[in-house]
């Protein structure tokens, strides 16, 4: 069963001269039933997977690193990532998801793993398959269960809740009743893992190729609310007066899989996710207007750092790309409804820089419409825009923007040290240019400088 590579014989040969047995297991072997490829490995052996990974090293002339702590070694050979262990079992503490370890058989190694299809495992003499839990057949049908009590699993290290969402999405399986169940009843146990550890798995949802399965599933056993109660806050519709608005948790979920549909940005996913986070806060009903949400695009910016910081996201360029876009989110379609003035593309250039296409496509899969004749007008009115911006960017050169008189130009021609005149006349030509009063040339800046300066400043060149 296992492919002809030759690191399966130099292993294999390598624990019989330790007089030891060894497996490849897990991953490994659940992907390549699946016929899908998977460059590392983990291998199990009866006995001491540090001295088995030592040997290996030996004979493939690289280096092996080695984690006594935990009891196992790892090493890379060419584009091969391998893991060894020694066979163990693990009980565990009701406060903490750190097991407390001792060796064990192949078959207690095997129980103690999070769900059926990752405990198959594959003997590299005999290249035997070990099926204990059925996970064979579970691959076939699709579905994720534990080798043994769902709530024990769960309960014994949380992290597997996260993971049965995330195996979910990334395979698109079923997950077995029982084990929905549990993760019901042990949903609150995710406060012992470190956030750390979730955002891993939770980020892995997202780059999947339709996210919204693994937030359904955290979302339905109530996992999400403990992990990520802002996103959970969207959920609902309030009526009044026959007027209601939509569910702005599943558009939310909606325009996440139409951006997987086009992007494999993890960024640009999150401002899928966080770009509507603040409508609660904002949300009014209106006499004769209905449902609004004025000012939700700032507020959800303003929150984009606290939420980043709370889920151990990054604080740098990244946090700062998302907080942008769903700052701006709003404002393209705003354009169309303005008529799209030179102004107002110049300006929208000139604060989205080189993320103004992630920007139009991120809005062109805010559109989440049902209705044909809505998504074809919203989608040609962002034919439109794009049109629009493109003639601008070209005529204005506007992407990125950098003044074209800098602040030491300013000083050295009126003579002056630093001080707020400097900033006033930044801000001055750059007004101008926005607005289309002059290009974004340096001899029409320069002399708009003069002219500013003299007039309102009573500064004249030194």
């Amino acid at each position: 069963m296992l492919p002809n590579h030759p690191i399966f014989k130099i292993i294999q040969e390598s624990a019989s001269e330790l007089h030891q047995r060894v497996y490849v297991v897990g991953g490994y072997v659940r992907d390549l039933l699946l016929k899908r490829e998977k460059k590392d490995m983990d291998f199990v052996t009866i006995g001491s997977g540090i001295e088995l990974a030592k040997k290996v090293a030996k004979k493939l002339n690289v280096q092996v690193n080695i984690f006594k702590n935990f009891g196992t070694a790892m090493l890379k050979y060419q584009d091969l990532e391998l893991e060894f262990v020694g066979a163990r079992k693990e009980s565990y503490r009701t406060e903490s998801r750190k097991p407390i370890i001792e060796n064990g058989t192949l078959e207690e190694d095997l129980t103690r793993r999070d769900f059926t299809i990752n405990a198959l495992a594959i003997d590299l003499k005999s290249h035997e398959l070990i099926d204990l839990f059925d996970g064979k057949n579970h691959l076939e049908q699709k579905i994720l269960k534990t080798p043994t009590d769902a709530n024990i699993t769960f309960s014994d290290d949380p992290l597997r809740m996260m993971r049965a969402a995330r195996f979910a999405t990334q395979l698109e399986f079923e997950i077995d009743e029982t084990a929905l169940q549990a993760m019901k009843n042990n949903a609150e146990r995710i406060h012992i893992v470190s956030m750390e550890r979730i955002i891993v798995e939770l980020n892995k949802i997202i780059e999947a190729q339709k996210p919204s399965i693994g937030f359904k599933h955290l979302f339905n056993t109530g996992i999400l609310h403990h992990i990520f109660p802002e996103l959970v806050r969207l959920h609902g519709v309030e009526k009044i007066e026959n007027n209601s608005h939509k569910d702005n948790f599943y558009h939310t979920l909606q325009v996440l899989d139409n951006v997987a549909k086009v992007s494999n940005n993890l960024w640009l996913r999150w401002v899928a996710l966080l770009h509507d986070i603040a409508k609660p806060d904002t949300k009014k009903f209106i006499e004769e207007q209905g449902w609004t949400f004025h000012g939700h695009e700032e507020l959800s910016a303003r929150k984009v750092p606290k939420i980043f910081k709370r889920l151990k996201l990054p604080l740098d360029e990244r946090m700062q790309y998302v907080q942008k876009l769903v700052r701006l989110h709003a404002r393209p379609i705003a354009l169309v409804e303005e008529n799209v003035t030179d102004s107002a593309v110049r300006r929208l250039l000139f604060e989205a820089g080189n993320d103004i296409d992630d920007l139009i496509t991120f809005c062109k899969c805010d559109i989440t419409t049902r209705d044909k004749r809505k998504l074809g007008k919203y989608l040609k009115n962002f034919e439109y825009v794009e049109k629009r911006i493109q003639e601008v960017e070209q005529a204005d050169k506007l992407r990125n923007w950098q003044p074209p008189i800098s602040g030491d130009i300013i000083m050295q021609t009126f003579g002056l040290k630093p001080c707020a005149h400097i900033g006033t006349i930044k801000n001055a030509i750059r007004e101008a240019i926005l607005e289309g009063t002059i290009k974004n040339d340096y001899n029409e800046a320069y002399n708009f400088m003069l002219e500013f300066a003299k007039k309102e400043l009573n500064l004249l060149p030194t």
